[in-house]
């Protein structure tokens, strides 16, 4: 469990982050710029780019332990729990460059924000909104799962060096208050997937 991820898995996954970085700096605040035909073919094709990087890299990346790195084993409900943000990350990365697509979709066949009942019921106005929503919900789970790193590298688990090229651990944390939320926090898993156990049992 301590093997480090491979140079190819650090090299997609920093990539990503600028890619994922540099589409959200450069989106399209209104539907009206659209109207420029190189910008609505430049989306279609960064759009359609994002989504085929993102499933080769849920395809590569998925071989990889969730914990990879870490030197001691990991409770199975934390280990769920991770799996479960991870999955949630790529729904939404899948799910924004899909809505982007069909934005930009709709928008050419002249559907627009705030459509009459008359023109199919706003459907624009829900992929909007379903857009919008993938790309809030993204926002909070990188920031939780840049938090779950950090309190990883707090901790020295190993699984922030396997992935990260600087402040490399070099042994668990000794700091007394960091080792008394951790063995806190394991406890708390144990217990949680004991009770779960339990019912299985019943």
């Amino acid at each position: 469990m301590s093997k480090p991820h491979t140079r190819l898995a650090k090299v997609i996954h920093w990539s990503f982050v600028v890619l994922y970085a540099y589409g959200i700096f450069k989106q399209v605040d209104d539907l009206s710029q659209l109207e420029d035909r190189g910008l609505l073919l430049f989306e279609v094709a960064f759009a359609t780019l994002f989504l085929v990087i993102v499933l080769m890299r849920y395809s590569y990346m998925r071989r990889f332990d969730t914990f990879q790195g870490a030197r001691e084993p990991v409770p199975k409900v934390h280990t769920y729990f991770a799996k479960a943000v991870h999955f949630s990350m790529y729904a939404c990365f899948i799910l924004l460059p899909l809505t982007g697509l069909a934005i930009a979709g709709l928008y050419t066949q002249g559907y627009t924000e705030n459509a009459t009942p008359d023109e199919v019921g706003n459907i624009m106005d829900v992929v909007l909104d379903l857009h919008g929503t993938a790309a809030d919900l993204s926002y909070f789970l990188i920031v939780l799962h840049i938090s779950a790193a950090l309190w990883s590298r707090l901790k020295g688990e190993g699984v922030w060096s396997s992935m990260v090229p600087i402040l490399q651990e070099k042994e668990p944390s000794k700091n007394k208050i960091v080792t008394k939320i951790s063995t806190f926090e394991d406890k708390f898993y144990n217990r949680v997937e004991n009770f779960f156990a339990t019912k299985e049992k019943n």
